[in-house]
């Protein structure tokens, strides 16, 4: 319990508890003491006077020992708590009304008693107690002059005697101080019990958000608990909440986060299981039929015709060039999702890009019969973008259109004009994607089921590498197709008057 916050604030909350509870009794037990001692030296600061002023009690240095024994007696039947000593004008001790023994100091300090007999001093004035050598307590004094004006001596009364000389009997003497001291006492036990309840409330939500953060822990942080979505009960807005209710959102908005972020992983993990995969089928495939066709020739060394030599020398040529192709277009994507690559922008003519490139397209279109047509508007800017990364992305979508374009099929390449930007289209009217694989043909090695029966030479890479080098220019790649009718594929480029910085 003492290693939770509660029991921690419960533990502090005990030690100022007692700490104050203890000070403030203390205090309380002072003051009340004080206070019974400022009454009782003013309720009877003139019995030394009028006890001095009732009887003579000394005359010519001599004590008046009759009027002293009846004054002793008197006072023990009035009042037994009340302690007389008669002083000489030194301060010495004549004779006194307390028991024999009990007298332990032979003189009284007179600087309290003219002090007292001033006026000047708040009381209470405390005086030396005949009784202990170390003490003091309230009393009442007056001076015993002579007929002709002289200090013979002082009468020096103990007011309290014994009888509050310890708290025990302060308490045992004041039914109201007892009483006070219990109610005392039982306000200062209802804090206490208050405090722990509210304590145990205000800590509440606190528990709360930890047994959510908890069990967000067990579940290896894929599943949120339903309190990890109201941490807080009643928990109000933000803009009026407290503190809690802050970490309570934070802890929501981070569960949450952390959650996505899992499934992103596992997602991640998932794709790299199956890129993993891909790669080892598609370098395997190269890599079998090269290794075939080489053990082949060197088994049958000197019994192969020139004309089959030259044919597997043809397809171990091919399949080398595949697998450096594919080798090729890993490494071009790694560089490409790299942190440090950042295009190099410069100004060129776009039109004339696209012209080149179809160029290096001229002898397959030709060999298979296709028609590879430009399509471009007129006073078009030049663009602001990597002149070489450009160039992948129209090898890479004009590659893939006249893969996928029956003979006799049209690819046309088109360039406008449209909200400020240059716009490029590559369309073609080959065999179209399915509406099923449309949404994952940008995903990296992927290839739809009609691509893995004819066992294209692509990768599946293409169409991932342009993507990304758009998204580097800050462009997307949209595409819109349909079965049997064709695919059109487009993006934009800002022209070079209105160059934007790269994402």
């Amino acid at each position: 319990m003492f290693k939770t916050l509660y029991g921690k604030l419960v533990m502090v909350f005990l030690g100022l508890f007692c700490l104050v509870g203890a000070g403030g009794i203390l205090l309380t037990l002072y003051t009340t003491r004080l206070y019974f001692q400022e009454v009782n030296q003013k309720l009877n600061q003139t019995l030394a006077e009028r006890m001095v002023s009732e009887k003579i009690l000394m005359q010519s240095g001599q004590i008046n020992e009759v009027a002293l024994q009846d004054m002793f007696h008197m006072l023990m039947v009035i009042n037994p708590g009340i302690e007389v000593y008669l002083l000489d004008a030194q301060g010495a001790i004549l004779t006194f009304s307390a028991p024999p023994g009990k007298v332990k100091r032979q003189r009284i300090s007179l600087e309290p008693v003219n002090r007292f007999l001033s006026g000047a001093e708040d009381f209470p004035i405390l005086g030396d107690d005949p009784r202990e050598t170390h003490r003091r307590k309230i009393f009442s004094a007056f001076p015993i002059e002579s007929l002709s004006g002289e200090i013979e001596g002082y009468l020096y009364v103990i007011l309290g005697g014994e009888e509050f000389d310890s708290v025990a009997q302060m308490l045992e003497g004041s039914y109201i101080l007892r009483v006070s001291s219990w109610v005392a006492a039982a306000m200062l036990l209802f804090t206490l019990v208050t405090g722990l309840v509210l304590f145990k409330l205000m800590t509440r939500r606190l528990r709360m958000l930890t047994r959510a953060m908890e069990m967000f822990k067990r579940s290896n942080f894929t599943e949120l608990p339903e309190s990890s979505h109201q941490p807080c009960s009643g928990a109000v807005p933000s803009r009026l909440g407290d503190e809690m209710d802050e970490l309570g959102k934070t802890f929501t908005q981070m569960a949450d986060r952390i959650h996505q972020q899992v499934g992103l992983l596992k997602q991640t993990d998932q794709l790299r299981r199956e890129l993993v995969a891909d790669v080892s089928h598609d370098l395997r495939t190269p890599l079998t039929s090269l290794q075939g066709y080489l053990e082949t020739m060197l088994l049958k060394e000197g019994a192969l015709s020139l004309h089959e030599q030259r044919k597997y020398l043809e397809v171990a040529t091919a399949q080398s060039k595949q697998l450096g192709a594919l080798i090729g277009e890993l490494f071009e994507l790694a560089k490409l999702n790299s942190r440090e690559m950042t295009p190099h922008r410069e100004p060129f003519s776009l039109g004339e890009l696209v012209q080149d490139v179809i160029q290096k397209f001229r002898f397959i279109v030709d060999a298979r019969r296709l028609k590879l047509e430009a399509n471009f508007g007129t006073n078009l800017p030049f663009v602001s973008a990597d002149i070489g990364l450009i160039e992948r992305v129209l090898e890479n979508l004009i590659g893939n259109a006249v893969r996928h374009t029956q003979e006799g099929g049209t690819v046309t390449v088109a360039l406008s004009l449209a909200q400020e930007r240059i716009m490029t289209q590559v369309m073609d009217t080959g065999c179209g994607i399915s509406a099923e694989d449309l949404p994952f043909i940008f995903d990296r090695y992927y290839r739809t089921a009609d691509s893995r029966q004819e066992q294209s030479a692509g990768a599946g890479l293409g169409l991932a590498i342009a993507k990304r080098i758009l998204e580097l220019h800050g462009s997307a790649i949209e595409v819109q197709s349909a079965l049997h009718i064709g695919t059109t594929f487009r993006f934009a480029l800002p022209p070079a008057l209105t160059v934007r910085p790269s994402t």
